[in-house]
C-alpha cells in the first residue's frame, strides 16, 4: 500500500463537540485531509469500507456499536491504523483496545472538550502521521486480544522470594510495544531466573494500570516500578510515565531500580538510553537490550554502550516491527547483536537461564 501526500483520517467520536475539535485539531497539518466523521460504531464501520481512510481516530463508549465491536469487526475485514483518543479514566479500556489491534493512543486531560483537543494537538497529529512509517502486513499480522485470552498463565505469586537475579534485560518500546510486550511476557516460564525493565514510551498514569495487565499475563511479578524497589529473580518493572530508570548495585549481592526525574539531556522519557547505559555499567559483557518496535530511534546510544562493553543488544526484525523506527535505527548504527522477529524474541528470552 503506497501513502499518499495527504493522510486521510476518518474520526469517530459520539460527541459533536469532540469530533469538531479533533477535526480542526488535525486540520491544523497540511499532511492530513479529514475525510469523513462517524458518532458511533456502525456509522464508522460503514464509512471505513467505503471511504477506506488512512487511519482511523476512535472513541471507545460510543451508542448502537462500541469501540471494541467496531475493532474487532474493523481489523478482521479491512485491517486499517487506529489511534485511540481517551480520557485518563478509560486505562483499562484503553490497554484492551490496544490488544484488539489498535495501533496506538493519546491521553485526553480531565477537562473541558475544546481545552482538551487543543493542548494534545501536536502529539495527536503526531500519532496519524507515525502511519507513514508503518508496515501494513504487520499490522494485519499482530497478535489479538482473542489469542491472549487463550495463555495458559498461572498468575505469578503474590509473595516471592527475593534472589538476586542471574540477568536484568533492558527493553526498550514504543508505538506498538504493549502487544509485543505482552507476547514477550507471557512466555516467561515459572521460576525464571532473570529481572526486566521496560522503558516503554507512555503517559504517565497509564504506565502502572499497563503493568497491572502484564502481572495478569505473565508468570513474574510485575509492577510500575519505585525509586528503589530491589530487583530480584522473577519481577518485571515498567519505568513510570515521564520518569526514567536505571539500575544500581547495593552492596555486594544486590540490585536496586531507580525511578528518577528526567534530564534535559535526555531525548525521549522514558528512556532507553539510560536504562540501557546503566545495565553496562553494572553488568558490562552480560548486559542484554531488547529494542522492540516504536518511532524515533531511542536506545541506540545505550545500545552502543552495552555493545562497548562487550554485551548483547537483540533488535526487533522489520518483519513484525509495526514501526521499524527504533529497532532499525539501532541496526543502521551497527549496534545490534542480532535482529529477531518478535515471537523469536520472545523465546529468547525466555531461553535465558545461565
Amino acid at each position: 500500500m503506497t501513502v499518499p501526500d495527504r493522510l486521510r483520517v476518518l474520526v469517530v467520536d459520539d460527541s459533536a463537540v469532540n469530533r469538531r475539535s479533533i477535526s480542526e485539531a488535525l486540520s491544523k497539518s497540511s499532511d492530513v485531509e479529514v475525510v469523513g466523521k462517524a458518532a458511533d460504531g456502525e456509522e464508522a464501520l460503514r464509512l471505513a469500507l467505503l471511504l477506506r481512510p488512512d487511519v482511523i481516530t476512535l472513541d471507545l463508549e460510543m451508542p448502537r456499536m462500541d469501540g471494541f465491536t467496531f475493532l474487532r469487526i474493523l481489523m478482521s475485514r479491512q485491517p486499517t491504523p487506529v489511534v485511540v483518543v481517551s480520557s485518563y479514566s478509560q486505562k483499562e479500556n484503553v490497554f484492551k483496545a490496544l490488544e484488539l489491534g489498535a495501533l496506538d493512543f493519546v491521553a485526553k486531560p480531565e477537562k473541558g472538550a475544546s481545552s482538551e483537543l487543543a493542548s494534545i494537538r501536536t502529539e495527536l497529529i503526531n500519532k496519524v502521521l507515525s502511519v507513514r512509517s508503518l508496515r501494513p502486513s504487520t499490522l494485519s499480522a499482530r497478535p489479538r486480544l482473542e489469542s491472549f485470552s487463550k495463555l495458559t498463565v498461572m498468575p505469578a505469586p503474590r509473595v516471592r522470594e527475593l534472589t538476586a537475579p542471574k540477568r536484568v534485560i533492558g527493553i526498550a518500546s514504543s508505538t506498538g510495544g504493549p502487544t509485543a510486550l505482552i507476547e514477550v511476557f507471557s512466555k516467561l516460564p515459572d521460576d525464571y531466573p532473570n529481572a526486566l525493565l521496560v522503558a516503554q514510551h507512555m503517559p504517565e498514569k497509564f504506565t502502572k494500570t499497563f503493568a497491572q495487565r502484564l502481572d495478569k499475563r505473565s508468570r513474574l511479578a510485575v509492577s510500575e516500578a519505585e525509586d528503589g524497589d530491589v530487583v530480584g529473580a522473577g519481577f518485571g518493572f515498567i519505568c513510570p510515565g515521564r520518569r526514567c530508570m536505571e539500575v544500581e548495585p547495593e552492596g555486594t549481592d544486590r540490585l536496586r531500580a531507580r525511578v528518577l526525574a528526567p534530564l534535559e539531556s535526555d531525548r525521549y522519557v522514558p528512556s532507553a538510553d539510560r536504562l540501557f547505559r546503566s545495565l553496562a555499567r553494572v553488568f558490562k559483557e552480560r548486559a542484554i537490550g531488547v529494542i522492540l518496535t516504536g518511532m524515533g530511534d531511542d536506545g541506540v546510544l545505550g545500545a552502543r554502550d552495552i555493545i562497548d562493553a562487550g554485551g548483547t543488544v537483540v533488535a526487533e526484525s522489520e518483519e513484525t516491527a509495526v514501526i521499524y523506527g527504533m529497532p532499525g535505527s539501532a541496526v543502521r548504527a551497527g549496534v545490534v547483536t542480532r535482529s529477531l522477529p518478535i515471537g523469536k524474541i520472545a523465546d529468547y528470552i525466555a531461553g535465558l537461564s545461565e
